[in-house]
């Protein structure tokens, strides 16, 4: 019998080795190392702004390319670890995460940065579906699986807290750079103690890898969203409606061949169970109304109330400590009430919460954003754990990385729509600020790319000039991040009231019969 054999046999009915949860902790390592470095870049937003001097669009495609890149590469990466083996495709994954995380560090250049950024996305997208889709495969036992995602929820929440803590002590004493290289040791234990530890998973009657489905599906996903975000930033155009088009084409024949195929990358027959679909809108829909909140939180911490790095991601806190709390209990939760309580309520107390940051301003104490900050995760927290285990549950363990791969897709086409979408509120009300008369043309023009980009034009003023722009500056990129917000609210409570309908009924169990 071979050591995968005697793994699996061990993590079935049959047996209940430890061996299983020592798997587990290499799982949440990979999950670890990403939600570390979606944090990390946030915080070190101001720093970056001020050395490689992007432009306001550029700051957004530094901040969103990643998950472009990511979400139009999840479901063909899902598909290729279901082939080739989950374990491969991992390890493989996580090396080049590292590697590119080096690029990323030293970029030179805003376009230099935006092709790293892209690159990390490539990696990034072997890394979340193969994890999900072990513990799948390694967990047989209901309960243990739900307590495994509840882990695997918690770790991505604790990166949430590790990035801004470490990055912000990083960012005191070195460059901006060093964020990037906090994923090196991660990845290199990931990779030596998951050779020893991890077993190796595949679908042994997958066929073969469809290329064109992998063009179609990466070509569909990052034109709408390029569309989406161009419209959003500078109105329609020729080019923008081109991509739209080009995009949408590509999808409805990458859906038309999925049905065509013996073996599909993605088999669409999932979306038929309600559960499934019910679980992937409600995670789209709640990471949209988060994103862009989140990505401008840290200049908001940093650029306007003025605190330093390492004072901002302490400040972050206590998000992710609920996402923790919440992620750990929330399995037990949705067996004893119900699915749809769980997710439906988490998803209203984020929108509740969201709501509250609109009337926040410059001079808004603590308690009331760490009192918002905690709601956010504890929501969170109870609604990501539970869908996930809802996806998981919808198909057979074969289709695990299929499965997990939409989770993931939706995940972060939410996170990549929402910094487009969200994120050009902000912008677009920060933009309509009026800088001081006295003020030169080429001054005023980079102060309105972004707010970095005027604290940084300020610095060639006299004080009291400096000083109104500034204060013009901030006000305005606090109206954008009110308006952001309640717009984010109103998404979270729309979502609380669909999830409530379309989770009518659905159980965490071992599956469904297929």
């Amino acid at each position: 019998m071979s050591r995968t054999e005697q793994f699996e046999r061990q993590t079935g009915t049959e047996g209940r080795s430890p061996g299983r949860w020592l798997a587990l902790s290499v799982l949440v390592l990979a999950v670890l190392l990403v939600a570390v470095d979606a944090t990390v870049l946030g915080l070190a937003t101001p720093s970056l702004s001020e050395d490689l001097k992007p432009s306001g669009t550029q700051l957004l495609w530094i901040g969103d390319i990643y998950s472009f890149v990511i979400a139009g590469l999840l479901v063909s990466m899902g598909s290729l670890g279901d082939r080739i083996g989950r374990k491969k495709l991992l390890l493989a994954g996580a090396t080049a995460f590292g590697a590119v995380s080096v690029l990323n560090a030293y970029a030179t250049s805003p376009e230099m940065m935006i092709v790293a950024r892209a690159l990390l996305g490539v990696a990034g997208a072997t890394l979340m579906p193969s994890t999900l889709a072990l513990i799948r495969n390694i967990f047989h036992d209901p309960e243990e699986r739900s307590l495994a995602i509840g882990i695997w929820g918690a770790t991505a929440s604790a990166g949430a807290a590790v990035g801004p803590v470490v990055g912000g002590a990083l960012l005191q004493h070195f460059w901006w750079g060093s964020v990037f290289l906090i994923n090196l040791p991660v990845m290199a234990a990931l990779v030596i103690v998951g050779i020893k530890l991890l077993p190796e998973s595949r679908n042994p009657v997958a066929g073969p890898w469809d290329l064109v489905s992998v063009g179609l599906s990466l070509i569909g996903v990052i034109g709408v969203v390029y569309a989406v975000k161009e419209v959003a930033t500078h109105g329609a155009t020729w080019g923008v409606w081109a991509a739209a088009v080009i995009g949408a084409g590509c999808l409805y024949a990458f859906v038309r061949r999925q049905f065509t195929l013996p073996s599909p990358l993605l088999d669409m027959r999932l979306f038929k169970h309600r559960g499934f679909s019910g679980a992937v809108l409600a995670d789209l829909l709640t990471v949209f109304g988060l994103s862009g909140l989140v990505f401008f939180l840290s200049q908001f911490l940093q650029l306007v109330q003025g605190r330093d790095p390492l004072e901002a991601g302490l400040a972050e806190l206590p998000a992710a400590i609920g996402a923790v709390v919440t992620g750990l209990v929330a399995g037990r939760y949705a067996r004893r009430y119900s699915v749809r309580s769980v997710v439906a309520g988490g998803l209203a107390a984020i929108g509740l919460a969201l709501a509250v940051l609109t009337v926040i301003h410059k001079e808004t104490g603590y308690p009331l954003l760490g009192a918002a900050l905690l709601v956010v995760g504890l929501g969170a927290g109870f609604s990501f754990t539970v869908t996930a285990d809802v996806i998981l549950s919808s198909v057979p363990k074969e289709q695990a990385g299929s499965a997990s791969a939409v989770s993931e897709t939706a995940y972060e086409l939410g996170a990549a729509l929402g910094i487009a979408l969200l994120g050009s509120i902000v912008t677009g009300v920060y933009q309509g600020f009026t800088a001081p008369a006295s003020v030169a043309a080429p001054v005023a023009e980079d102060a309105h790319e972004s707010l970095g980009g005027a604290v940084e034009a300020a610095r060639s003023l006299d004080p009291h000039t400096a000083e109104v722009m500034v204060g013009a500056a901030q006000e305005a990129f606090v109206d954008g991040l009110r308006l952001a917000s309640g717009v984010g609210a109103a998404v979270l409570l729309a979502t609380a009231v669909a999830a409530w309908f379309l989770l009518k009924g659905q159980r965490l169990q071992g599956g469904i019969a297929h």
